[in-house]
């Protein structure tokens, strides 16, 4: 059972002002017609099609991890004790415990953001993940959409509106692949602003060096983390929350009871040992040299743009003519990409697809220069 700290109960505190938790209708933003935010990469996929359109690392979970969920299954008539994981995470992260919270994947915690803050100038730094846009207008928020320039997509903390009391930024950024520097991010703090960086991509860049997972002192910031890309655990639903106490324990008491099950748990525990993370590590590294192998062969094909001057995730955003119908001649061929014209920011002319190995590559790009050269 859950100790009242594990996960405790209680009213939902505003997380900013003095606004009401409840808004009146007429200030429920209305759904966003232009782009789909609820888009993502799965839909894409189907049967007989090699999969670009989804950045899940090929070849995962590798089998020690899938053993040890499997161990975990003796335990199912118990309810999910997450305070194991929660120190480990806690430990990986040289935080305290309570400043860490266990979710079903990083997506949940953008719904508990959307329902246990009450800002009054909300602010999404695109093009980037649309879920956090989509958790917030679905809570009755209004959101404001600071644009990156599609020459490179760097944040200039500047174009934030200094009045805005929540930030949404990723880094890596989803689908741009831009790295942006942790200190650039940081400027983008400060007092009575929650600073929300989505670092679900973080552990795919070696070293980890832009990261904020373990910068407590800077304010406002909370850190969200998924386990699902690099270890291959979609299905499973695992990711976590690194803020200051106070925030995680409102986001908490936003969470239902037991969010999290006891084999997603398990893997939360299983990827923080010592071995796993040497084992993401060279993932990265692996990942990296073939993002670089991916960048040779898209070089050879003129009608192709790679957007950002150094990708740093494992995917890349394209830029090419006549996008989306090459997309669907990429099906014909077999290859399954993702659509981009859903991201705010991002127009019919862009397409992302993930890294993957050299065969993989060699595969797609020769599919590729036969579908741009289709009338």
């Amino acid at each position: 059972m859950r100790t009242p700290t594990e996960h405790g109960r209680g009213d939902h505190r505003p997380g900013h002002g003095d606004q009401p938790a409840g808004h009146e209708p007429a200030d429920i933003p209305a759904p966003d017609a232009e782009f789909d935010l609820r888009h993502h990469g799965d839909t894409e996929v189907g049967d007989g099609l090699i999969d670009l359109a989804v950045n899940v690392r090929a070849g995962t979970p590798p089998a020690w991890l899938s053993e040890r969920i499997a161990a975990s299954l003796t335990g199912l008539a118990g309810y999910p004790d997450g305070r194991r994981a929660r120190h480990a995470v806690a430990a990986r992260h040289h935080r305290p415990y309570d400043e860490v919270l266990l979710t079903a994947g990083a997506a949940e915690a953008f719904v508990l953001l959307a329902r246990a803050l009450r800002p009054r100038h909300a602010v999404v730094v695109h093009p980037q993940f649309t879920e956090p846009e989509a958790a917030l207008r679905d809570a009755g928020h209004r959101v404001e959409r600071v644009l990156l320039p599609p020459e490179g997509f760097r944040l200039d903390p500047a174009a934030v509106p200094d009045g805005a009391d929540l930030v949404v930024l990723g880094n890596p950024t989803n689908p741009t692949s831009v790295l942006h520097p942790a200190a650039l991010v940081a400027e983008l703090a400060r007092p009575g602003r929650t600073l929300v960086v989505d670092e679900a991509f973080m552990d795919a860049v070696p070293g980890e060096g832009e990261s904020l997972a373990d910068a407590r002192e800077v304010p406002g910031l909370v850190v969200l983390r998924s386990l699902t890309k690099t270890w291959g655990l979609a299905g499973l639903r695992i990711g976590y929350v690194l803020g200051d106490a106070e925030l995680v324990a409102a986001l908490q008491r936003a969470q239902p009871l037991w969010a999290v099950s006891t084999p997603a748990l398990a893997a939360a525990r299983a990827c923080m040992t010592e071995e796993a993370l040497a084992e993401a590590a060279q993932a990265a590294r692996q990942i990296g040299a073939d993002r670089a192998y991916l960048l040779e062969r898209l070089k050879g094909i003129p009608q192709v743009r790679v957007a950002g001057s150094a990708p740093a995730g494992p995917f890349l955003l394209l830029r090419l003519p006549d996008a989306a119908d090459v997309r669907l001649r990429l099906r014909a061929l077999g290859y399954a990409v993702r659509r981009a014209d859903t991201f705010p920011g991002l127009g019919p002319d862009w397409l992302r697809v993930a890294v993957r190995d050299r065969a993989t590559t060699d595969g797609f790009c020769n599919a590729l220069s036969t579908a741009l050269a289709e009338p």
